[in-house]
């Protein structure tokens, strides 16, 4: 590690409900909403970026747990914000984010925990 990946750093990205993270499940709903899989994607990118800058050269991380819940909705076209914090670093490794998605008017969407592995992208075998 480069020495700057600590435990407390934050992340904050706002974002748009539109495009590929939306869903009417099947045309059941009446309107289009933020999907699950939508917000977790959200949720990864922002944990990642958060420490991208942090890592060596040739590392990288990927997600290998996610423990959410999609608690509220965001129609389309509403602006989210979602927040990355790193609680935790286990054999410097390992990386435990706590992750949260929220509207505009502060209404919580999504909560809950997301990890990540630091890789070795040189070799392409995670290490």
């Amino acid at each position: 590690m480069s020495g700057s990946l600590h435990v407390g750093m934050d992340s904050t990205q706002d974002f748009e409900v539109d495009g590929g993270l939306l869903t009417d499940v099947g045309g059941t709903l009446a309107a289009e909403v933020l999907s699950t899989p939508g917000m977790i994607g959200m949720m990864e990118r922002t944990a990642a970026m958060l420490v991208r800058p942090a890592l060596e050269e040739g590392k990288a991380t990927v997600g290998f747990e996610v423990h959410v819940k999609h608690v509220g909705a965001a129609r389309k076209g509403e602006r989210c914000q979602v927040i990355a914090r790193l609680e935790e670093i286990v054999d410097g490794r390992k990386l435990r984010f706590a992750v949260e998605v929220t509207t505009q008017d502060g209404r919580t969407i999504g909560i809950g925990r997301h990890e990540r592995r630091v890789i070795d992208t040189s070799t392409g075998r995670g290490e």
